[in-house]
């Protein structure tokens, strides 16, 4: 029997529809009169600020409810029952977060996320941020320190009515929160989404490497909230952009590292632009030396150090595995190892050439795998962390750009295939696994060329614990004689 259609002309837009396997897409009008349908007004008055309607924008409402639909909220707050506390003030703690008297609409919130009870450093900056104190956080990597101080800045702009902005042509944001990394921009910027969800604040984020044209598009709109790198954030407030005069809550995120890469004197130009006996900092980090420690107090006044677990160490979950592996065997001791585990794994190298001769090995051999490094553009970039991020099985390659405050709370694994030139970086690179309580695994291929490192090495295991491999062993046994051995050390004698 012939079909009622055949014969006819159908224009192409409506022959889509005849196919079961690709339902129609929406067109443009179709997709305005949805949108208005789920205008939904704003539960504090952020959303009538710079001449915003008092509605939330469908697209940004769209989006975060993705975000919380897929948030992680496993977490064992009991691993950090026993972590040394440094004060430097005595503040009351914060155990539950209906201690303190914050807006019922960033309690739902933080009830949407899955936080069921503050981690350490929650439970001690919090209280330090609300009564309006410049803190210096240094906590183990994983240890919620993203939180502690997104939640206290919210509290504070909702318990505010906000600001007239006095410029038409400028945004004037209230909370400016600096970040080394495009990638840790990003990561920001989708908590503060999930964090002020329904407030009508209004966040943007701008950062080196996606069209300026689209992020000074979305600053039209007015800000609230500002996550930025320094350099981009200077281009626009040059451009007149950005004006920076009623910022009162800054942030400077990896700390150390923004400072230790150079970017102070960026950082500089960008405080200037503000209002010093206006603003309140808060600065955090998970390694903290004493020499960035007293280049970061000179942008602070009368601040507060609170410091969670040893400075610069590892949470003892982590279970490190360390193998003395020539550069030319790497290949072959990586194939032996990959193919045994399960789960999400990341592979630090040291340079971006590495990287992809290291992941094209891996899809040589059948794995599934990716790169993300400073020489691909911004969008591959965001791809690559995506697809990695989204995946219950995957290898993501890449160089220390991914090493720094990245939170993918199911990654299993990190492999360092290239040993780090510090401990610091070390430090970090195993911070992505064993996030907020969970066990993680980090394994690294070390060879002669770190022996400057031994000895940090050595003492690092000892602390939290961990096997201590005979070469390491040989190499420090007469350094530190009171050391005891590793639970385990035939392990490494006879693993290949």
């Amino acid at each position: 029997m012939e079909s009622k259609t055949q014969g006819k002309y159908i224009p192409p837009h409506k022959r889509v529809s005849l196919d079961p396997d690709h339902p129609p897409s929406q067109s443009k009008f179709e997709k305005f009169l949805q949108n208005k349908s789920r205008s939904i007004k704003s539960l504090t008055d952020w959303g009538k600020r710079d001449r915003r309607n008092g509605f939330i924008d469908s697209n940004i409402l769209e989006e975060t409810e993705k975000l919380l639909a897929n948030q992680n909220s496993r977490s064992n707050i009991e691993f950090y029952e026993n972590t040394p506390i440094e004060i430097s003030e005595v503040f009351p703690e914060m155990h539950n977060f209906t201690d303190c008297e914050v807006h019922q609409c960033l309690l739902d919130n933080i009830k949407r996320m899955g936080y069921s009870q503050p981690t350490p450093v929650q439970r001690y900056a919090i209280p330090v941020i609300l009564s309006r104190r410049d803190i210096m956080t240094c906590a183990q990597t994983g240890s919620g320190k993203t939180g502690s101080f997104l939640i206290p800045i919210i509290a504070k702009m909702l318990s505010e009515r906000p600001p007239q902005s006095t410029l038409l042509q400028s945004s004037q944001p209230v909370t400016c929160i600096l970040s080394p990394t495009r990638e840790l921009c990003l990561q920001i910027f989708e908590e503060l989404l999930k964090f002020s969800y329904m407030s009508g604040i209004h966040i943007v984020a701008i950062y080196g490497g996606a069209d300026p044209k689209s992020q000074s598009k979305e600053l039209t709109k007015g800000t609230d909230i500002i996550v930025a790198t320094p350099g981009r954030l200077i281009d626009f407030i040059n451009r007149g952009k950005i004006e920076m005069s009623l910022v009162k809550y800054l942030i400077i995120d990896e700390a150390d590292k923004m400072f230790d890469m150079g970017f102070e004197s960026q950082i500089r130009v960008i405080l200037e632009t503000m209002k010093e006996n206006k603003r309140e900092t808060i600065m955090c980090s998970a390694t903290f030396p004493l020499t960035i420690q007293k280049l970061a107090s000179q942008f602070m006044k009368n601040y507060v150090f609170l410091g969670i677990g040893k400075g610069g160490s590892i949470v003892q979950h982590i279970r490190q595995e360390m193998y003395f592996v020539e550069d030319k065997d790497k290949q072959g001791y990586l194939k032996q190892i990959i193919k045994g585990l399960c789960g999400l794994v990341l592979i630090f190298t040291e340079t971006k050439s590495m990287a992809e001769q290291v992941n094209e090995f891996l899809l040589r051999i059948g794995m599934k795998s990716n790169t993300i490094h400073g020489n691909k553009i911004q969008a591959e970039r965001e791809r690559a962390l995506n697809s990695f991020k989204n995946s219950e099985e995957g290898i993501l390659v890449a160089t220390d750009l991914a090493s720094r405050g990245l939170d993918i709370p199911n990654v299993c694994y990190v492999i360092n295939y290239d040993f780090p030139n510090n401990i610091q970086d070390y430090i970090h690179r195993i911070g992505r696994t064993g996030r907020i309580g969970n066990k993680g695994y980090a394994i690294s291929f070390v060879n002669e060329k770190s022996r400057n490192l031994y000895k940090d090495l050595y003492i690092m295991l000892c602390e939290n614990c961990q096997d201590i491999p005979d070469w390491l062993e040989r190499s420090q046994r007469s350094e530190f004689p009171g050391c005891k051995r590793g639970r385990n050390r035939r392990f490494y004698r006879n693993h290949y």
